[in-house]
């Protein structure tokens, strides 16, 4: 993909993203870690802090949907991230005290979440209005590649990190790295516009709803939406226990752990980096089916994980073909979602749609846990992987991707 100028605005939000994101990387699983190495938690203990924390996040995010939308966004992703700082920064303090318990973990997952989820309606909402309709897919493009492009770097440091200096030690720098974030953000050039007034629902706690209406009032967004929390939640579901599968079952030290989701994220920067081309010459809808489908099918393989060298070279290649097919399908996804918005709808739309992920996140993990806690990791990897392999049938026929929504004039409600 060529390099095209897309602003100083763009830059920087890209700049505070790439902090954020690199310490998110580094702090990679940080709370199942911790769980599992500081506090001995079981399998359902870790699905449960996997699960509970962002259901609980997404049910406090649904009230600050319209709060988001009907501000200026800058503000907003500010807030989010000294928010997340806090939290997490309460982790090494209690930890450093002996005070550090499941229950907190608990409540900073969900403080965590919920902010995430705001935060990330605010930066769509934001790059709709800097970056040109023609350059929406290659600014989620270098987003995503910069996601998984932190994901390969930060896993293996933080893994040796852990081993040296502790388990909270990770924690400390994804802490930081919102803190950087937020600086980056106040450091956009320019004046930022007042949100428009369209869209303002008449009836009080009508607003809530206004971003699944737009959603399931949309062929191509309801396809891509309902196949999007499934495969989410799906995927999601097998990181707690594979947390637990090769951490305490198999054995594997913290760095090999890490290394096993870091080494499989440099196809993310493949993939990302094709998007645009491959949209180009294949056209949107074949991009949904092919590699929406192609993402799904390689699950269950990770049941198949032995110790040793094979065990890890095994979860390596099925996150290696996931994540390729992932990182191109992502950035065209985002594309045609903010496309298919209007204005006034972004930051309830975005947020309705991660509320729904979060959501699917959050049972489908909490039942995977339950399901490992009385059969075991393995058996619970392979309902998994077994289940996601019917989630292409949900994907958009080609009249469904193509469908547009226009929009709406200034003046219109």
């Amino acid at each position: 993909m060529s390099r095209r100028p897309l602003g100083r605005q763009f830059g920087w939000l890209w700049a505070a993203y790439a902090v954020s994101a690199y310490g998110s990387g580094f702090g990679f699983g940080a709370l199942p870690l911790i769980a599992v190495l500081a506090l001995h938690a079981g399998p359902a203990q870790v699905s449960a802090l996997s699960a509970v924390g962002p259901a609980v996040g997404a049910l406090i995010a649904v009230p600050l949907a319209p709060w988001v939308e009907f501000r200026r966004k800058r503000p907003v992703m500010i807030a989010m991230d000294l928010t997340r700082f806090a939290a997490m920064a309460t982790i090494p303090a209690a930890y450093a005290f002996g005070w550090l318990g499941f229950v907190q973990l608990l409540v900073i997952s969900a403080v965590v979440a919920a902010a995430k989820i705001a935060f990330n309606a605010a930066s769509g909402a934001y790059l709709k209005a800097v970056v040109r309709p023609d350059d929406l897919l290659v600014a989620n493009a270098r987003l995503e590649s910069t996601n998984w492009s932190s994901i390969a770097i930060g896993p293996p440091l933080g893994g040796a990190a852990i081993g040296l200096f502790g388990p909270v030690t990770t924690v400390v720098a994804d802490a930081l790295s919102y803190l950087l974030s937020a600086l980056g953000i106040t450091a956009i050039p320019g004046r930022e516009e007042a949100p428009p007034a369209t869209g303002r629902s008449p009836l009080p706690g009508s607003a809530l709803l206004d971003g699944w209406r737009h959603i399931l009032g949309h062929p191509g967004l309801r396809a891509l939406y309902l196949n999007q929390v499934l495969v989410a939640g799906l995927i999601m579901a097998t990181e707690p226990l594979l947390a637990v599968l090769l951490l305490r079952q198999l054995g594997f030290p913290p760095w090999q752990y890490g290394l096993a989701f870091a080494a499989p994220c440099v196809g993310g920067l493949i993939g990302s980096r094709l998007a645009r081309r491959v949209v180009a010459r294949y056209g949107r809808p074949a991009v949904f089916r092919t590699a929406g489908t192609l993402r799904a099918i390689w699950l269950i393989g990770l049941a198949l994980v032995r110790p040793g060298v094979v065990g890890l070279v095994t979860v390596m290649a099925v996150e290696l073909a996931i994540i390729i097919n992932m990182s191109l399908y992502t950035p065209v996804l985002a594309t045609y979602r903010l496309e298919h918005t209007p204005r006034h709808l972004v930051a309830r739309t975005l947020s309705a749609w991660s509320i729904g992920q979060q959501a699917s996140i959050a049972l489908l993990t909490a039942l995977a846990g339950l399901l490992a806690d009385v059969t075991g990791p393995r058996t619970a990897l392979t309902a998994a992987g077994l289940l996601i392999l019917a989630t292409p049938l949900l994907l958009p026929r080609h009249h469904q991707a193509s469908h547009h929504v226009p929009e709406p004039s200034r003046g219109q409600s």
